[in-house]
């Protein structure tokens, strides 16, 4: 039904075209001729007029069906652009082409400067027609801008702010908006129009400019400019009461999509200060494709990508082991739903059963291996060192005996920054999983390597959704230290290179990902309000609790000991191992198995002596 109904509006449409079509090429006939003669209809020679009477039924059907073999009916005129101005003028090219050949084979008599005019008026009467309803539309939001509610100053004066611009101006859907400004730094542009809109100054007249025009909303439209750039705009704009807008990317404009639509919110990662990490996966990617790999913890936020990601090279099949079931299950219909053709297979199973490992890789025999299931709450496990224990190092050992005894091929750990001079027991657990995989790739022919990185984006338990839901509940925000860092990457960028570093693993490594600059946590907690439109201490209070059990003010990436090892991509090292007592060690990993459902001062004893560089507040 729904079909029928747009197609009849399409017919009537075309229909409309075609009646204002035959009017203009009979007026276009009639005022070619009258202007040859100075619009003095008494000068017109007869003859001319016969022979423009007797041709115009031929002339009709040759220009309407060039008309429509050049689309003249299909295109959507509330969008057009050169493209359709092009079609237009050369359908009445070849009007008038067609319309005086035809009188010379009838030998009907014309003046000879007729032809021009006609081909002329046909064009600016066709165009005109086209048009209209554009020039209508228009006159009509200005009356409805002449009372905006919302005021726009657009930063960049480039193809993505005219895309904007035109959108806002012609679409539906977008109401009571007026584009005051554009601001750009090219000194060139300093005082040219954009669609009417004036470029008003640079970046450095934003705020001045935005009280100036009442400016509610400002636009960041500069796709193709680096983080850093985006960052200093961000930071201009905040000391604004507007809010803000951005246009994600430069993909937007190679695909032609930009648009209103592809406008998000700032967010706190254009505030990092550092361009996106791009990794050619693509390239290295070759040593999953036609392999069964096997995810543990696939449905927490950083084994969900990697599923995601390792989905798209082609392995033989996809195994998926989560304890959570619901986390299992949605990263599981979104894999069936964009990859229909992946044997994919998910497991609800605990790390913590070494059956239940054995089984799952005696049935599945996975060639390679990410582990990712892991306790990583540092207040919680301080609270509950026992589970750390027994799911972060007896997990790791369980995985890595069933993979070494049923022939897995690689095995890549993901491990913390945490686990570097750990002062909590989460760290100092993925310290002694670290050591595991070291021992185990010594004894066994499957390469064993881990993968260290920090604190990541929008992850389960990370701070911004915290800080976001804190903002929405009108505050306070908590922050533990004002001095405190951390290093930030987002999940898409871990994952890309932890899969780029099981590509270089030879066995042994425990790699080393470059998080760019740290951040200060306060300093992304006064931003985020500002980004929601608030005042930091004014609107949003912010306070400071304290550093929680086992909090550093700063982590590191690689201990005293370690030295870095560059690799082929230049934000991937790796750490050079710390020779180990490896059989003082395999005894330790069985007494701490002994005990680690004792009480907690008990456990982070043993976890100290097995990692030397732990520190813990003895109670």
């Amino acid at each position: 039904m729904a079909r029928k109904i747009i197609d009849s509006k399409l017919a009537v449409r075309r229909l409309s075209l075609i009646l204002c079509d035959m009017a203009v090429i009979i007026a276009s006939s009639a005022l070619g001729l009258l202007l040859r003669f100075d619009l003095a209809f008494s000068k017109v020679d007869t003859r001319f007029v016969e022979s423009l009477w007797r041709y115009l039924p031929i002339n009709m059907i040759c220009t309407l069906i060039i008309f429509y073999i050049l689309r003249l009916y299909h295109s959507i005129w509330q969008f057009a652009g050169i493209v359709e101005m092009q079609n237009v003028t050369a359908a009445c090219v070849m009007s008038t082409l067609m319309q005086f050949a035809g009188l010379q084979i009838m030998g009907l008599p014309v003046p000879r400067s007729y032809h021009f005019l006609y081909g002329g008026v046909l064009f600016f009467l066709t165009l005109g027609n086209r048009f209209a309803y554009r020039f209508f539309r228009y006159l009509k939001r200005l009356v409805k801008n002449s009372n905006a509610v919302k005021n726009v100053m657009i930063i960049g004066g480039g193809n993505a702010a005219n895309a904007i611009i035109r959108e806002i101006r012609t679409s539906d859907h977008i109401h009571n908006t007026d584009v005051k400004c554009i601001i750009d730094d090219e000194p060139s542009k300093q005082g040219t129009y954009i669609q009417g809109v004036k470029v008003v100054g640079t970046r450095n007249d934003i705020v001045e400019t935005a009280n100036l025009y009442h400016i509610d909303e400002i636009i960041i439209a500069m796709p193709s400019v680096s983080k850093r750039t985006i960052r200093e705009i961000v930071e201009i704009c905040q000391q604004t009461s507007c809010s803000l807008k951005i246009l994600p990317g430069m993909y937007q404009l190679m695909n032609g999509e930009v648009s209103v639509s592809q406008l998000r919110d700032v967010e706190v990662e254009d505030l990092l200060g550092r361009d996106s990490i791009k990794v050619d996966l693509d390239s290295i990617m070759d040593y999953v494709k036609d392999k069964v790999i096997l995810v543990t913890g696939g449905g927490g936020s950083i084994g969900s990508e990697l599923c995601r990601q390792l989905a798209s090279h082609k392995p033989k099949q996809l195994i998926i082991v989560d304890i959570y079931e619901n986390n299992a299950y949605e990263i599981q219909q979104e894999l069936k739903a964009h990859h229909p053709e992946l044997d994919l297979v998910v497991l609800i199973a605990s790390v913590r059963s070494a059956t239940r490992m054995n089984y799952i890789f005696k049935t599945y025999k996975p060639q390679i291996v990410f582990h990712a299931a892991a306790h990583k709450h540092v207040p919680l496990m301080e609270d509950s060192p026992g589970e750390a224990i027994k799911n972060n190092v007896l997990g790791t050992l369980n995985v890595v005996q069933a993979a070494d005894l049923y022939g897995t091929e690689r095995f890549v750990l993901i491990s913390t920054d945490k686990a570097v001079n750990p002062t909590n027991i989460m760290g100092a657990s993925k310290r002694i999983c670290e050591m595991i995989i070291q021992t185990y790739n010594k004894r066994s022919k499957t390469e064993f390597v881990a993968v260290r990185f920090g604190n990541v984006l929008g992850s389960n338990g990370s701070v911004i959704p915290l800080f976001k839901k804190q903002i929405k509940e009108g505050g306070p925000v908590t922050v533990t230290h004002p001095d405190i860092i951390r290093y930030f990457m987002t999940i898409p960028e871990a994952v890309s290179l932890v899969l780029q570093a099981g590509a270089f693993a030879k066995g042994g490594e425990i790699f080393v990902l470059d998080m760019g600059e740290p951040v200060r946590i306060l300093a992304l907690a006064e931003n985020l309000i500002r980004l929601s439109g608030f005042k930091p201490y004014e609107d949003i209070m912010i306070e400071f609790t304290g550093l929680r059990p086992g909090e550093k003010l700063y982590e590191e990436l690689l201990m005293d000991e370690e030295g870095l090892q560059s690799t082929a991509n230049n934000l991937i090292f790796i750490g050079k191992p710390i020779d180990i007592d490896e059989e003082k060690f395999l005894r330790q990993l069985e007494e701490l198995k002994e005990i680690n459902f004792m009480e907690p001062d008990v456990i982070r004893k043993k976890v100290k002596e097995i990692v030397p560089t732990y520190k813990y507040d003895k109670k």
